[in-house]
């Protein structure tokens, strides 16, 4: 091989070896840890959880079992809507099964309540064993939403229905009265985890919906997706997702409209006198134009310190015929007009220098405007008018909001656009622990096996192909580093040290190199060893002598005379 391609060979073996070096340290995260576990490999799933019914107790607990049909009751109401007469339209049409998941499922033989009609509205309820009393207790409500085909346009909400004696769920619909809505809904603008509670007016007897103001965003994942919220005594409250808390208040400052009605309001009676004067300045009477005020003046003038320049061409047009363009052969002025060469931008004209000159114009100094008079401090101002307060004859205070009615049953009452929504372990009651271990014991590790299955599913770039395009991208920067090293050599190693230095030490193995193959490449090979056997006759000349005495001969022959 010739020496030039052996180093070309060697220095680009080693800069591969170097980006090779590189790839394997990029490829380790930063602590050192190569014992990572691995990521789930796509194609192999993991082996599905199994389900256990959980020991938790609470006054409404559902995990959809095989008696589910005997909680749960699907309604055949209509909802009423100025203006639609759709009877198909306003059904609650949409129909419900209870199944395991069929998108990332994770736990064999765990069901959920799921929405199996598009584009339609959805009615069923379940009535408690008893009525939930949250007065002077903490209430949790908490449950599991798995958007299977996800949700561009759809609410997954759940309602706590006001206790009642006459619960007829097949007729439960938008109207029936709720205490609490809670739960993620999200269509055009709105995205959004609802809480809202109907609020009674101990005066009037009317029920108000307070709304929480900037409430959380829903999760759009396929993952299951647990909600919890926890409203406390105090009148405390929080929303968490997936156990993180994302939201907090009070039910008495954070809920539009607020729970209390101000204690003073404007008295309706109260009427601003017509000699109020609420004008804070008034044009001062006493001001007149100054004399040297000039209100035609204009506001530019042509400035007459500009002149105009020496090689300025008045009488130069700015355009003249194209003199590289002849008139057609078979132009005919009869039929076609006279012929005109089309215009070019004069030569002489490229500093703008043709043409009538102007002087330009410059801001005139003694402009002023037209004249107004200055205002003062109106005497006669009296300050802004309000009318006067008078106690609230509406005014109430209720201190304890969180006391809600009793709940007696819940449902799920929605429209939605994708079917596939699935509701799994819901939890009603007044246990902040016990919700938080029913999480554990049937979502956290389903949404870790969820995640993981995901993951699988669709996996990131791996290290190995990391390392696998390192080499290319190092070769890239040393190229790069060189072009810039050919510019400012100063600034090619401040700006890329790590290159500079494997280059010094790809250089410095080259140079080693080159030396021992050249010390090689000088060296005389041994003399070969005669093997027994092979030796000539005496007298016969072997065929390399035989050679070199016939090129001796023919260099003789060849040999030039000289002049005597």
């Amino acid at each position: 091989m010739p020496r030039r391609r052996l180093v070309l060979s060697i220095l680009v073996a080693a800069l591969l070896c170097v980006a090779s070096a590189r790839a394997d340290d990029h490829g380790h995260d930063h602590d050192g840890d190569s014992h990572a576990e691995p990521s789930p490999v796509a194609g192999k799933p993991a082996p599905l959880l199994e389900f256990k019914p959980t020991s938790i107790r609470a006054p409404f607990l559902e995990q959809f079992t095989d008696d589910w049909n005997t909680r749960w009751t699907v309604s055949q109401a209509k909802k009423i809507i100025d203006g639609v007469e759709d009877e198909d339209l306003l059904r609650y049409r949409g129909d419900w099964a209870v199944e395991e998941p069929t998108v990332l499922q994770a736990v064999k033989g765990d069901k959920g309540l799921v929405v199996k009609t598009p584009a339609a509205h959805h009615a069923i309820a379940a009535k408690f064993a008893k009525p939930v009393d949250a007065k002077g207790k903490s209430l949790v409500v908490q449950y599991e939403v798995k958007l299977q085909n996800g949700l561009e346009c759809g609410g997954a909400y759940l309602k706590l229905l006001k206790e009642s004696k006459t619960y007829d769920f097949t007729k439960f619909e938008d109207r029936t009265p709720y205490v609490i809505m809670f739960g993620p809904d999200k269509c055009g603008s709105t995205n959004k985890v609802h809480f809202i509670f109907r609020h009674k007016n101990p005066k009037t007897g009317e029920y108000e919906e307070k709304h929480a103001n900037t409430p959380p965003t829903i999760k759009s994942g396929k993952t299951s997706t647990l909600y919890t919220l926890i409203v406390n005594p105090d009148n405390t409250f929080e929303i968490l997702v997936n156990n993180v808390s994302e939201k907090k208040g009070s039910l008495l400052e954070d809920f539009t409209p607020s729970v209390n009605p101000p204690k003073e309001i404007d008295d309706p009676e109260d009427k601003k006198p017509s000699d109020w004067v609420d004008e804070a300045e008034i044009v001062d009477p006493k001001a007149t134009k100054p004399e040297d005020w000039d209100e035609d003046a204009p506001e530019f003038i042509t400035d007459l310190t500009v002149e105009k320049p020496e090689d300025w061409l008045d009488d130069e047009p700015l355009t003249i015929p194209d003199p590289q363009e002849e008139k057609p052969e078979d132009w005919d002025e009869e039929e076609d007009g006279e012929w005109v060469a089309p215009s070019i931008p004069n030569p002489a004209c490229e500093n703008g220098n043709c043409g009538e000159w102007k002087r330009p114009s410059i801001k005139n100094p003694e402009y002023k405007g037209k004249w107004s008079a200055p205002k003062i401090p109106n005497p006669a101002y009296k300050g802004p008018w309000a009318p006067r307060k008078i106690p609230n004859p509406n005014f109430f205070e209720d201190k304890s909001p969180a006391d809600f009615e009793p709940i007696g049953a819940i449902g799920f009452e929605i429209w939605t656009m994708q079917e596939n929504i699935l509701f799994d372990n819901i939890y009603i009651g007044h246990s902040i622990s016990d919700a938080k271990k029913l999480a554990e014991e049937s979502w956290v590790s389903k949404y870790e096996a969820e995640k993981a299955q995901e993951e699988a599913e669709n996996p990131a770039p791996s290290a190995d192909s990391d390392k696998k395009e390192a080499p290319a991208s190092f070769i890239d920067q040393a190229k790069a580093f060189f072009g810039e090293f050919a510019k400012d050599p100063v600034k090619a190693v401040e700006s890329n040290p790590s290159i500079a230095i494997a280059v010094v030490v790809v250089l410095g193995s080259v140079v080693v190199l080159t030396a021992v193959s050249s010390s090689l490449g000088e060296a005389k090979p041994p003399a070969p060893k005669e093997v027994k056997g092979t030796e000539k006759p005496s007298g016969e000349k072997t065929e390399k002598e035989k050679e070199e005495k016939k090129e001796e001969g023919g260099a003789k022959k060849r040999k030039p005379k000289v002049d005597s």
